[in-house]
């Protein structure tokens, strides 16, 4: 907060004073809770879920404090909304234009530098992760890690690049910045501002999609940027044990030796190829502005990143089922986008295919693999619940949607592009428009999922269950 209120004094904004009382409780709350909890303890694996899942509404919390002391969000409802789209990275907004948040003249781009830096730092510190950023540089908190290293990245096959989780998480941070430093030069260099480069780097990285332009990267109509954001959010969807594999030995190109890094880009190019054709189909002919629209969107919403240069939604109907399939795919294990996760998607996709084996030679021992690496039975067993439980979800959310007034397709996208961490939908909630005139209770319901999604869903549900109340 008081990073943001320097870019407020700094420009000379009324936003400061907000950001300043904002930073205030928020350490007068927590300086005393610190006090009163320091020492080591003993964390169980329930401690790890109910602390990973607590401190992420905490956070979500005391993040909207600076929306509404500025005034730029007064309603609690969606301040919450927009802190919570931000910390969980899912880009979500609220704010519009001045039809459905009249002090907002100019839509996003009325905001003060304060409150539009704050926005996307937040999706900067979510995207890697609030309780691993902890465990990297607050080691004064004195608490042992491993159980909220494992609850905060619950992906199907853990990858640890040291033997003690707080270097691990250093190292992710190393990687995570380094990553994020190279990009606001090249943006600084295309011709975005400085400022503008370090918002928009802040949310290529963390896969979050806020942006400082009502337009998104539209806003700025140049080739050389959106290709530059295409790169960028690739590497956030990657495993980011991968990065750190190649940077520290770049020989052994880790990135071609791994099976779910390969499915992830020969993803992006299939349904690059395939969109492309889609498009080009409906105009009469294709273009090199046709294909790196395609690239940027199939890029953007796999990702989970949410940016936009073209409305999707115009692209027609094979277009909109491209990118709401997408939705539910995300990222690779290990990376800072949301969604599914590729690598559970491949071991659906195996699992489904050695149980068509098995019918066929029913006494045949048929391993499930993902690259070089054999996938046991309960891993196997935990990605098929967790695909289970996740379109649950999305279905029950999206039913409930439509019985408060929102239409089928609105419905399904706001609630995938939730639950999936992505931000822009379909219908009302598309990538031109915002979710500000949903009901409160839609609101509150979508940032449930939101919270459901960064979290990977058990993490959340464990939490809630019963089984906290037992030994």
């Amino acid at each position: 907060m008081l990073l943001s209120a320097a870019w407020s004094f700094y420009y000379g904004e009324p936003d400061l004073e907000g950001l300043l009382i904002s930073s205030g409780i928020t350490v007068s709350v927590s300086l005393p809770v610190w006090i009163l909890t320091r020492g080591k303890v003993t964390l169980s694996v329930k401690d790890g879920f109910a602390i990973v899942t607590l401190a992420w509404f905490t956070i979500a919390l005391f993040s909207s404090l600076p929306f509404i002391m500025t005034g730029a969000i007064p309603n609690i409802t969606d301040a919450f909304f927009e802190s919570m789209s931000g910390v969980s990275t899912t880009g979500a907004t609220i704010l519009g234009n001045s039809a459905t948040m009249p002090h907002l003249t100019n839509g996003i781009e009325s905001l003060g530098k304060g409150i539009l830096f704050w926005r996307s730092f937040i999706q900067w510190i979510g995207g890697m992760g609030i309780i691993v950023f902890s465990i990297a540089i607050l080691p004064l908190l004195g608490v042992g890690g491993i159980q909220l290293f494992r609850a905060e990245v619950p992906g199907p096959v853990p990858d640890k690049i040291k033997p003690r989780v707080q270097e691990t998480a250093k190292s992710l941070w190393l990687v995570y910045l380094g990553i994020t430093s190279v990009e606001v030069i090249l943006l600084f260099i295309g011709g975005m501002t400085f400022f503008d480069s370090l918002c928009h780097s802040f949310t290529t990285m963390a896969t979050g999609g806020f942006s400082t332009k009502n337009a998104s990267i539209a806003y700025y109509n140049s080739a050389y940027v959106e290709y530059v954001i295409i790169f960028f959010m690739f590497l956030a969807g990657v495993n980011f044990t991968l990065h750190w594999k190649t940077i520290t030995s770049p020989k052994r190109l880790s990135y071609f030796r791994d099976g779910e890094f390969k499915f992830y880009g020969f993803m992006v190019l299939l349904v690059t190829v395939f969109l492309s054709a889609s498009i080009a189909l409906n105009v009469g002919g294709v273009s090199q502005k046709i294909i790196r629209d395609s690239l940027f969107q199939v890029v953007s919403i796999l990702t989970t990143t949410g940016y936009s240069t073209a409305d999707y939604i115009l692209w027609g109907s094979f277009a909109q089922l491209s990118m709401l399939l997408l939705m539910f795919v995300g990222g690779c294990s290990g990376s800072t986008g949301g969604g599914m996760k590729i690598a559970r998607i491949m071991v659906v996709i195996k699992y489904s295919l050695s149980e068509i084996k098995r019918l066929l030679h029913p006494r045949a021992v048929i391993p499930v693999r993902i690259g070089q690496q054999m996938i046991s039975e309960e891993v196997i067993r935990n990605t098929l619940g967790f695909v289970l439980f996740y379109v649950s979800v999305f279905v029950t959310v999206s039913v409930i949607l439509a019985a408060m007034g929102l239409d089928l397709e609105s419905a399904f996208g706001a609630t995938a592009a939730s639950i999936g961490n992505i931000g822009p939908g379909l219908g009302s909630v598309g990538p031109v428009a915002n979710y500000a005139h949903l009901p409160a209770l839609a609101k509150w319901l979508l940032t449930f999922c939101m919270l459901l999604g960064r979290l990977e869903i058990f993490t959340v549900m464990v939490f809630l269950s019963t089984i906290f109340s037992r030994r």
